[in-house]
């Protein structure tokens, strides 16, 4: 019994992964057919041009992808920092408003793109760490102050208090990578 192209594509699938329509060529001489073939079932959904998802299932219904699956094949690069600015929560410097944003630094993409049902808001940096620390975020904090709906001069303030606090040494380095010109001349005062 001869199996069906399709079908031997979708063998080749596991639940939970993000395919780009480039990773699955090999198995289809008919790529875009059979791609539309299996989002039609509801055995692939298509999560923007050219990504699509291939849901696992638990009592609840579909998981939705992991968001580093999802975002790593959308940029085809592993290069990249999510983050939001509910982080900056955490350094005690009086942010206490929550935001439904998620940020993604890459050296890629720029825009807003809503990807599986949640939007991102992707932004090119030439620099940015492997994950976050406290010194990114104040370093970060300050270069986004003024998008904040924040009392910026309250919480200027205790970045001020918080980074006199912090290793100099750490500190210095992040600015020096992360900071834009505006940051450099704030955080400049307490380093020196």
């Amino acid at each position: 019994m001869k199996i069906s192209r399709v079908r031997e594509l979708k063998s080749h699938l596991k639940p939970g992964q993000v395919y780009r329509r480039g990773d699955l060529l090999e198995w289809s001489s008919s790529i875009d057919r059979h791609l539309n073939e299996l989002v039609e079932e509801g055995t692939l959904k298509k999560l923007s041009q050219g990504v699509y998802f291939y849901p696992k299932k638990s009592v609840f219904g579909s998981v939705p992808p992991e968001e580093e699956k999802l975002i790593s094949k959308f940029l085809n690069d592993d290069r990249f920092l999510v983050t939001s600015p509910n982080a900056y929560n955490r350094l005690g410097v009086g942010t206490t408003q929550l935001y439904n944003k998620r940020v993604v630094y890459n050296h890629k993409r720029h825009g807003e793109f809503k990807l599986g049902g949640r939007t991102f808001h992707f932004q090119i940096k030439p620099h940015f760490p492997n994950k976050l620390s406290e010194e990114f975020l104040i370093v970060d904090l300050v270069n986004n102050l003024f998008q904040l709906g924040e009392d910026t001069n309250s919480v200027l303030k205790n970045v001020m208090k918080k980074a006199a606090t912090m290793d100099s040494g750490k500190l210095k380095k992040a600015l020096k990578n992360y900071g834009n010109v505006k940051t450099k001349k704030v955080l400049k005062s307490v380093l020196e």
